[in-house]
């Protein structure tokens, strides 16, 4: 089974992308962690990349689809998968497709986290990031075990810029315009399935397995 998450900053992506990965058995690939990776082992993509994040730009998309391609060569997606941070537009959706179709795959369901954005800014407005690992906390749902440090390798925790309740908001904007085609996109292909993710992350998960287990 391949499955696309999507959903606005906050509504925890990486979180059930993990928690899915468990569950169904399958490796979660996350773009995110892509970038950190080839940054971090100093490969020629990374090298490329932290070019752009060194000047403080965003990473080009023909970038990130090359890490992707790589990453879709490696035989433990073959399988199936769960990709989390990607897409986030229609244009990167058809991008995606025409890489999966190089490899004889498809998408099997696009599942949309759906998230009110009081549930947004309360969960990002808390959020913590360790500078070193790049580990996540939350001051009242998951504080470190000290305060600002991380409990997995003792770094500082700091409140990123984009995490302030006025910047959420026009983050939240931006997502909305963008989003849209992107639903549409999935429902015309008949694999775009919903699920509130203001609840629990328990109660997301067995909400998500419901909808695409075999009725």
């Amino acid at each position: 089974m391949r499955l696309v998450l999507l959903g606005a900053p906050g509504a925890g992506k990486g979180t059930h992308a993990k928690m899915l990965s468990k569950e169904l058995k399958l490796p979660h690939v996350s773009t995110g962690d892509l970038l950190r990776s080839n940054v971090a082992n100093n490969t020629p993509l990374g090298q490329e990349a932290q070019g752009y994040m060194t000047k403080g730009l965003l990473v080009p998309d023909e970038l990130v689809t090359k890490m992707l391609t790589e990453r879709f060569k490696q035989p433990d997606v073959q399988k199936g998968f769960i990709l989390d941070g990607y897409p986030r537009t229609i244009n990167q959706a058809k991008t995606l497709d025409r890489i999966l179709a190089g490899f004889t795959m498809t998408i099997d369901y696009a599942l949309n986290l759906e998230v009110s954005d009081e549930t947004v800014i309360q969960r990002l407005s808390g959020r913590l990031v360790c500078r070193t690992c790049g580990a996540n906390f939350h001051r009242v749902n998951m504080p470190p075990k000290r305060e600002g440090i991380c409990d997995v390798c003792g770094g500082e925790l700091y409140q990123r810029a984009d995490d302030k309740e006025e910047t959420i908001k026009k983050r939240l904007t931006v997502y909305k315009n963008e989003v849209a085609a992107l639903l549409e996109y999935y429902q015309t292909q008949k694999k775009l399935r919903t699920v509130s993710a203001d609840k629990s992350v328990e109660q997301v998960l067995q909400a998500i397995v419901r909808l695409i287990s075999p009725q």
